[in-house]
């Protein structure tokens, strides 16, 4: 199984959002000192973003790999690019900014598949 090793959630986001999250127990930090969540704000420069995505990518610890469509938007093309199936990135809303299927990659994937887009 690809995955086994697998086990963990990573969260980008704004501050409520992987807070939220947070308390819910996906929180971690390795032995390396490494987490597996980054809280983003209006400072948080683009860059930071694309090297933490990147860098759960490469992690195989993480499974999953939430992100909020917002923060999504600021690294698109990384999100589209990203075609691997583990970790698996899964965009969800925040509370400053509702869900929009036209823009979730997860979904345009599935919509190619089907001949629908």
């Amino acid at each position: 199984m690809a995955g086994k090793d697998r086990s963990l959630i990573a969260v980008i986001g704004d501050e409520d959002s992987v807070t939220g999250l947070l308390l819910a127990g996906v929180g971690h930090i390795d032995n390396k000192q490494r987490s597996n969540f980054l809280v983003v704000d209006a400072k948080t420069p683009v860059e930071k973003i694309e090297q933490t995505f990147a860098d759960f990518t490469k992690r195989k610890d993480i499974a999953i790999i939430l992100i909020t469509q917002a923060v999504a938007d600021d690294i698109r093309p990384m999100i589209d690019d990203h075609s691997e199936a583990f970790p698996t990135v899964l965009e969800i809303p925040s509370k400053d900014h509702p869900y929009d299927p036209a823009k979730d990659s997860v979904l345009k994937r599935i919509q190619r598949l089907f001949g629908e887009a």
